[in-house]
């Protein structure tokens, strides 16, 4: 009996211990195949083993070359180019003659800094446009390099109150962990994001603190800062979050103790500074109007170095050069965004109707967000504007003065363009840059299509001129980019008969003195049809979003009062049967088309990837490279597209690597790559600088040639509609053309290394709150859906160009040939309409490639969420998934419908990949082979040594049965 219990027990054991092993092997191969892609990421891929054709070792295969030898080197420099950025995008807002506060090693200038954020700054946001803020220069370092003597004593006072810890979020990022709170937006979590603002209560000054100020009193430096994130916007009502709430109070405007300061500051200094930062507009009227605050300047998030130009700025070292890429209203809540903003929910949207809840945001001030609407409701007489506006969009200071003369202007007829040149003399004591801003008003007649009473067109920056310097400037626009789209009418962009008036302005409210204002007048009214379509586009731009446009009814210039934005009512909170079916779920079954045949596959035709290189888009050879690929080996470069794309050896397409985001290659979702992490997207934009835009992404794209990076997730150019907007950091400005020529820049200068940018988010992406929750679905009318939220995607995308080089015969010549820069984009969580936006084909085909041309590849935004329908995003023209093997599929891989769509997927994202910097070192003619990735090896390893561990078991198993 003893026997047959002790044979029983060993075999338990026996089966349990086999159970134990079988099952972690199974689970790790299943997860860590599941999570390929971040295991190519972070433990690395295969190398690609380059073996050359006889004759051709020698020939130059670097296409793109990196401009630093070491890794040293191209830090320092990164971190240059921040503190450029930062030199020439922060905005001087007010000034009264105490900046610039000069102070050197020999006189040193006793100043105290008071605030939190003085200690406790913002230097991006979180998630994909994070900073590793472990890693910064911080402000007092800042001041101390500008040669400041600072108050330590009310330093360590409110760097105890803040009082944090470095720790690592869910994503492994560093972050704060804070003993007193402050505001942080949790990724998709509003249950759990905090909003309080957290400056440090006038009570906690000791009486040692307050004597200190009479030895450190040169000037108090007050910064007072707001945050942004990844998944969550910023509140509009503090209640809750803030211990002296009063009814309304919102997050954009300082709150008691921060009022509090402002009083302890004035009540003790003769000289008092605010710095503003933020990336987001706040309420700075009670600044404007103190007399008692002498100067202000808005600095943004400076990123990893940006706060040595802080100091140089306040010290004279640098002349401020900064313009607003945002109006600062005085009250947001009288914004016609506001009430439209934030979470409205259907109440008759579910999962049993659609893949989850019904959440929507309605765009009901039209065209008139921002500097559109205050100027244009001023020009009305609806609104005064200096009660309403206390910086104006394209505002802002210097500590010189500059005179502009307009020296030649050329108006080409309507087919052409307008040329204005502009002569900008230096007539102050220091040196400095100054910003050329032009404007134009279109005849407007009331009840007619819709125009604002001013639209910026073009700008332009000096170098650095001493005093008494010139230099003549040159700003232009296509007479049809004067053009408004009618989608009520027409349904085409017209260029109405009439007057328009051009103005070299200093913002957009006020023209340089003494200028007068430029008269092109059109003679007769041209609408851009079929018969007659823009110049820039490849198709005829119709309308295409009736279905959005209808749901609501926009503002109008002719009844302001009347039509002026109202929060949702009941009526609107119940979907009507258009919108019910545009949530419903997508199935495949519905969408195939059975007359379509398989593309042919699997050919041996011997075109390899490389070859490709410097052929157009549609080149005949491409279909012959495409015969050669298995739909096999198209699914594993199509449906696991997260920060990679995976090779194919057959055609020599080498593994890609693709990193976030828009503050620089960074290590957002854990990844142990750290490039430099530039200032947020809004301080570029303030730079009013294209130079200094290409600058930054030419750095950026050197860095991607060093760490091995072919892609980058950014720029991203989503609008400011509404100062409350989490992700306004990450975004250029509330105007499109600001934003498109910005990021055509950007772009031009990664491109120019061969690391090709996913513009993103594609489009009217412009709030964060239910993102997530089945997209939320964002209604517009067409006009403001192109005149705002796809220009700058239409600005980047036609002008953005890049020169490439190519070996372009049998003999090795190098050749050179212009390309777009613009080849990937990525698409958007929200809903156009009712459609997910990587779904919709109007957007991501028509729009996107029939008329605008774009021939390079779109990506989906991180596809976790049951709207973003994998079938639906690819043949809409999604081509790429943004998630990991196994976690999406396509519902009908096996159609001709959905292969052809996978071929056609292969061709935009080789076009792609051919013309990046992932090509350098492969020849025409190469043979490129591709070693096992060390995770694969060490998973082989893995499964060898368990299946080992089970044969010994069993052997030691039956032994053990036989002895007893």
């Amino acid at each position: 009996m003893k026997k047959i219990k002790s044979k029983k027990q060993m075999r338990r054991s026996w089966i349990i211990t086999l159970s134990v092993i079988v099952a972690v092997t199974l689970l790790l191969n299943v997860v860590i195949n599941i999570f390929s892609g971040y295991a190519d990421l972070y433990i690395g891929k295969g190398k690609a083993i380059i073996t050359a054709a006889e004759g051709t070792e020698n020939w130059d295969s670097e296409y793109y070359t990196l401009d630093y030898k070491s890794e040293d080197d191209l830090k320092a420099a990164a971190g240059k180019v921040v503190e450029e950025l930062v030199a020439e995008g922060a905005v001087l807002l007010k000034n009264n003659g105490v900046l610039p506060l000069k102070s050197t090693s020999a006189n040193k200038k006793k100043i105290t800094l008071l605030g939190r954020d003085s200690v406790d700054s913002v230097f991006g946001g979180s998630g994909s446009g994070s900073v590793d803020v472990s890693t910064v220069i911080d402000l007092k370092t800042a001041l101390l390099n500008s040669h400041y003597d600072i108050n330590e004593e009310v330093y360590s006072l409110f760097d105890s109150f803040a009082s944090y810890k470095m720790g690592r979020n869910s994503f492994g990022q560093p972050v704060k962990k804070y003993d007193n709170p402050k505001a942080d937006i949790v990724m998709d979590k509003p249950e759990v994001s905090t909003y309080t603002i957290g400056e440090m209560p006038a009570s906690y000054f000791t009486e040692s603190a307050i004597n200190s100020f009479k030895s450190y009193n040169d000037a108090a430096i007050i910064t007072f800062g707001r945050g942004g994130g990844e998944g969550g916007d910023l509140t509009k009502d503090m209640y809750g979050f803030d211990d002296n709430y009063t009814i309304g109070q919102h997050q954009l405007e300082l709150n008691k103790d921060e009022k509090d300061l402002l009083e302890i500051a004035k009540v003790n200094f003769d000289k008092v500074i605010v710095l503003i930062n933020s990336s987001t507009p706040m309420e700075l009227g009670i600044l404007e109007d103190d007399p008692k605050i002498d100067a202000v300047l808005w600095i943004g998030s400076p990123g990893q170095t940006g706060f040595n130009a802080v100091g140089d700025i306040l010290n004279g070292t640098v002349n401020p050069s900064g313009k607003t890429v945002d109006i600062y209203a005085r009250d947001f809540t009288k914004d016609p965004t506001f009430v439209n903003f934030g979470n409205y929910q259907y109440s008759n949207i579910s999962r049993n109707n659609s893949y989850g809840d019904g959440f929507f945001v309605e765009y009901e001030e039209g065209i008139y967000i921002g500097y559109k609407y205050y100027e244009t409701a001023a020009y009305e007489n609806f609104i005064n504007y200096d009660s309403a506006v206390v910086y104006p969009f394209g505002y802002g200071l210097s500590y010189t003065e500059f005179d502009w003369e307009i020296v030649n202007k050329e108006l080409g007829n309507v087919d052409g363009s307008i040329k204005i040149d502009v002569k900008v003399t230096n007539v102050g004591d220091y040196p400095g840059k100054d910003v050329v801003e032009l404007f134009y008003s279109a005849p407007y007649t009331k009840g007619g299509i819709e125009k604002s009473s001013v639209e910026f067109a073009d700008f332009a920056k000096t170098s650095l001129l001493k005093p008494g310097e010139s230099e003549t400037l040159s700003l232009q626009l296509s007479v049809e980019d004067m053009a408004s789209y009618d989608y009520k009418d027409n349904r085409a962009y017209v260029l109405e008969e009439g007057e328009y008036k051009l103005r070299v302005q200093t913002d957009s409210h006020n023209k340089k003195i003494g200028l007068d204002e430029i008269v092109y007048t059109v003679l007769k009214t041209v609408v851009y049809n079929s018969k007659n379509p823009r110049n820039s586009d490849d198709l005829v731009a119709t309308n295409q979003f009736d279905d959005v446009s209808k749901e609501l009814n926009s503002m109008s210039r002719s009844d302001f009062e009347g039509t002026f934005p109202t929060a949702p009512t009941a009526e609107d909170l119940k979907a009507n049967s258009a919108v019910l079916e545009a949530f419903a779920p997508y199935f495949v079954d519905d969408h195939i088309d059975s007359t379509q045949s398989k593309p042919v596959t699997g050919e041996k035709n011997g075109v390899s990837l490389i070859n490709m290189r410097g052929l157009d888009f549609d080149d005949p050879l491409w279909d012959t490279l495409l015969n050669q690929l298995t739909t096999e080996e198209i699914l594993a470069v199509t449906i696991s597209a997260a920060y990679n794309t995976g090779e194919i050896e057959s055609v020599g397409k080498p593994a890609t690597v693709d990193l976030d985001g828009p503050a620089g290659l960074n290590s957002f979702m854990g990844a142990s790559l750290h490039g430099i992490a530039y200032p947020s997207a809004v301080v570029i934009s303030s730079s009013f600088n294209k130079d200094l835009a290409f600058k930054m992404g030419e750095m950026l794209g050197n860095e991607g040639l060093f760490y091995g990076v072919n892609g980058w997730y950014g720029p991203a150019a989503n609008i400011h509609r509404s100062p409350f907007a989490g992700r306004n950091f990450e975004y250029y400005s509330e105007d499109g053309v600001l934003s498109g020529k910005i990021a055509a820049k950007a772009i031009e200068g990664a491109a120019s290394k061969g690391v090709y940018s996913f513009m993103k988010h594609f489009a009217l992406n412009d709030q964060e709150t239910n993102r997530t929750n089945n997209g939320v679905s964002t209604w517009a009318d067409e006009q403001a859906i192109r005149e705002i939220y796809l220009k700058p995607f239409e600005i980047a995308v036609k002008t953005a160009r890049n020169e490439i080089k190519y070996i372009s015969d049998k003999d090795g010549t190098i050749s050179q040939k212009e390309i777009p820069a613009t080849t990937a984009i990525m698409s958007s969580f929200n809903r156009v309409g009712g459609t997910w936006a990587g779904g919709s084909s109007a957007l991501v085909q028509t729009v996107l490639r029939d008329e605008w041309g774009f021939t390079g590849f779109v990506l989906s935004d991180f596809n976790l969420y049951s709207h973003m329908n994998a079938n639906q995003g690819l043949a809409a023209g999604t081509d790429l998934q943004l998630t990991m093997t196994g976690m999406k599929s396509y519902d009908d891989e096996d159609s001709a419908t959905t292969a052809n769509y996978l071929r056609r997927a292969a061709h935009r994202l080789f076009y792609t990949v051919t013309h990046s910097n992932a090509m350098n070192g492969i020849i025409p003619g190469s043979t490129v082979k591709f070693t096992t990735a060390p995770w694969k090896i060490g998973l082989i390893v893995f499964n060898i040594i368990m299946l080992l561990l089970i044969v010994l078991k069993t052997i030691s198993y039956r032994n053990k049965r036989k002895s007893l």
